[in-house]
Order: C-alpha cells, then sequence, then structure tokens
C-alpha cells in the first residue's frame, strides 16, 4: 500500500463502506431519502422526517396523522426503568455516571423487556423503532427530573414530539417558538449517512444482532466528545473562555485565548468535520434560529452568541476551518435553558430514527461487515528462541 492510499483509509476516510439508500452527504447538500434538509427544516416537523426516514417516502395526511398518534401513545416507559433512573440519581449526581451512560444502560432494559426484542425483520424493526423513537426522550426527562430533585413530569399526549421533550425535561410548556427550534434541530441531526455511531449500529446489526443492541451500541459510539459530545465539549469551550476573559467580549481577548489555544494545539470542538470541508449545512439553520432566540431572550443569551460568532470568525479566517452544527447546537440548547448534560441524549433522540432506519436497511439485505487490518506487529518469532 502506498503512503497516500494508507494515509487516505486511516479511519477508513475516504473509503466506501456499504451502499445505503437513506442518507446523501456531499460538500453541496445533505439529502434524507431525496430531500435536502434546508428543504426538510423549512417545511416539515421531525414526525415528517422520522416517518420518511423509518417508512421510506413522505407520509400522506392520514399516514402522519397515525404515525404521530401511535408515538405520542408510546412514549410511556415500564416501572422498572423508572426505577432505575432514580437509582442512577446519586450516580449522575456525583459525576461516576453521566446521562449518556444512563441512557446506554436504560434502553438496553426496554429491550430485555420487550417480548419481540429478538425479531430482526423488517416488520419486527420498524415497530420496536417507533416504541423507541417515542421512550427516548421520556428516559431523558424522567432522568432529568431525577437530577433536579423534582417529581417525574408524565407525557402530554396533546403536544408534538419536540414540544414534549422539553416539557419532560423542564416541567414547563414550552412556547411554540421554542417548540419549534428544537423540532428544527432534532430534524437536522436525525441523520448522516455512515458516521460513527451509525456504522457501528450497522456492524451490530451485520451479525444479525437485534435493534436494542445496536441501538446501545451507536449511544456509546456517539458518546465521544469527537462525535455526538461535541455540542457539550463546544459549550464548556465557550464557558471557559469567558470564565478566563470575562463578559464583556473584548475581541482582543478573545483572539489572545484562542491564539493560546492554537500554540497549545488544543483541540477546539464544534469545528472542522470529515466530510464538509467548506462548512456543514446544518450549522447556518440552526444558528439563525438560536440567535433570534438569544436577541429575544432577557439574560446575557446574546452576549454567548456574539461570543460564539467572534471565536467562529477567528476559526475561519486564521484555520479556514467551519463550524460544524455542533457548535450552534450548544449555544441555542443553552439559550434555552437545557442543561449541558443532556444536550447529546438529545442528538439521541433525533438520531434514533437514522439508526434504525439503517439498522432496518442492514437486516433487510444483510452481509456480515467484517474488513481486514494491516499487520504492523513484529515479525514471526519462535517461543522458545528466548
Amino acid at each position: 500500500m502506498s503512503a497516500t492510499a494508507e494515509l487516505k483509509s486511516s479511519g477508513l476516510e475516504g473509503m466506501i463502506a456499504g451502499k445505503t439508500a437513506i442518507c446523501a452527504v456531499n460538500q453541496t447538500s445533505l439529502i434524507y431519502r431525496g430531500y435536502e434538509i434546508a428543504d426538510l427544516a423549512e417545511n416539515a416537523t421531525f414526525e415528517e422526517v422520522a416517518f420518511l426516514l423509518l417508512v421510506g417516502h413522505k407520509p400522506s395526511e392520514s399516514e402522519l396523522k397515525a404515525f404521530s398518534k401511535e408515538l405520542a401513545s408510546q412514549r410511556a416507559i415500564p416501572g422498572a426503568v423508572i426505577d432505575y433512573l432514580r437509582t442512577a440519581g446519586p450516580w449522575l449526581k456525583s459525576g461516576s455516571a453521566v446521562p449518556m451512560d444512563v441512557l446506554r444502560t436504560a434502553v438496553s432494559m426496554l429491550g430485555n423487556m420487550d417480548p419481540n426484542s429478538q425479531a430482526v425483520s423488517p416488520e419486527a424493526d420498524l415497530e420496536k423503532a417507533k416504541t423507541l423513537t417515542a421512550q427516548i426522550p421520556t428516559i431523558i426527562g424522567h432522568m432529568q427530573n431525577v437530577i433536579d430533585g423534582r417529581e417525574i413530569v408524565k407525557p402530554d399526549e396533546s403536544l408534538s414530539h419536540a414540544a414534549n421533550l422539553l416539557y419532560m425535561i423542564t416541567g414547563e410548556k414550552p412556547s411554540d417558538e421554542h417548540a419549534r427550534v428544537i423540532d428544527v434541530s432534532l430534524i437536522l441531526y436525525a441523520e448522516h449517512d455512515y458516521n460513527a455511531s451509525t456504522f457501528s449500529s450497522r456492524v451490530i446489526a451485520a451479525t444479525l444482532s437485534d435493534i436494542h443492541g445496536a441501538v446501545t451500541g451507536a449511544i456509546a459510539a456517539l458518546k465521544g466528545p469527537l462525535h455526538g459530545g461535541a455540542n457539550e465539549a463546544a459549550m464548556e469551550m465557550l464557558r471557559e473562555i469567558r470564565s478566563d476573559i470575562g463578559k464583556d467580549n473584548d475581541p482582543k481577548k478573545i483572539q489572545d485565548w484562542m491564539h493560546q489555544a492554537f500554540a497549545d494545539k488544543r483541540k477546539l470542538m464544534g469545528f472542522g468535520h470529515r466530510v464538509y470541508k467548506n462548512g456543514d449545512h446544518r450549522a447556518g439553520i440552526l444558528h439563525k434560529l438560536g440567535r433570534q432566540l438569544a436577541e429575544k431572550a432577557t439574560d446575557d443569551s446574546l452576549a454567548w452568541f456574539e461570543l460564539g460568532e467572534e471565536v467562529q470568525k477567528i476559526m475561519e479566517t486564521e484555520k479556514n476551518i467551519y463550524p460544524n452544527v455542533d457548535f450552534p447546537c450548544g449555544l441555542t440548547y443553552f439559550t434555552m435553558g437545557i442543561p449541558v448534560p443532556q444536550y447529546t441524549p438529545i442528538f439521541v433522540a433525533a438520531r434514533i430514527t437514522g439508526w434504525a432506519a439503517h439498522i432496518i436497511e442492514q437486516h433487510a439485505n444483510n452481509r456480515l461487515i467484517r474488513p481486514i487490518a494491516e499487520y504492523v506487529g513484529p515479525e514471526l518469532k519462535k517461543w522458545n528462541d528466548g
């Protein structure tokens, strides 16, 4: 293998690992089953996009009504999972566990309790995918209730998927604007072809393991700060900058902080993308919505956005590196008062639809995924040669 080929294949970069009819990611567009992401963000709801991904076509009015009603009716989770979330409260408060860890275990538990858990037919996968899509926001909401020491907030079937998610986390019915912003963020996060967590789910599914197992593995992959955890890490970075330089957003102080980070070769989260070299199509959509919320807020939310914009400008002009969707996501969720540790679990509440679509696709036309590795270890030796 040439040095160029070896470099290109590191981390499977640039290599085609399979075929999919679900999503196309390229420099000029992000497409879900034929529909471009800006079009979906502007004109669709998350329920419509979830149906598109899971079932394979845009829903009719009657299909959407039935699908939305089905999701809403399946939001409750078993008492044993609620008991587990209460048990996990001290672990979450002490830091020995983070919400993504608890969510991962809760999803695994749901698999143990599903009487159809072992089936891998398209029909069984679709039914379980819809249930998981409905129940994951409930897990997130109950978990935050436990962390906050509040009573468990029960799902409200009258609310949309996004509005119910916010309601369960905060205990307050969200405004239409807040519900719509969360809805758009879920659409933007729903699917992204063979990213690390989706590829993990397909590798697991390719062994003919069940959907709960594949999703559990995907959650573990998404947790990392180089993948889904980047939205949390980006917000923590902005908190650190403000702590170091104060609240005045002095451009010179921000630039000095960034230059020191460059000198220290620090990885700045929320920037760059393995595929998008000229900017993430999703980032501008969410930044615009989040900034509009910040401009209307009564606290210093706008100052946080202005700090982020200054950091973004420095990254673009000095490093030619653009923000990915995680950067404005952190700022937007922060403006809405969502606890930072729940940012990545909310990512799961969106990406479950993409993962499930890929698991269904993998099971329907399966071949075991088994790449080979280039061995670079010691030459052959004899055990008894000393």
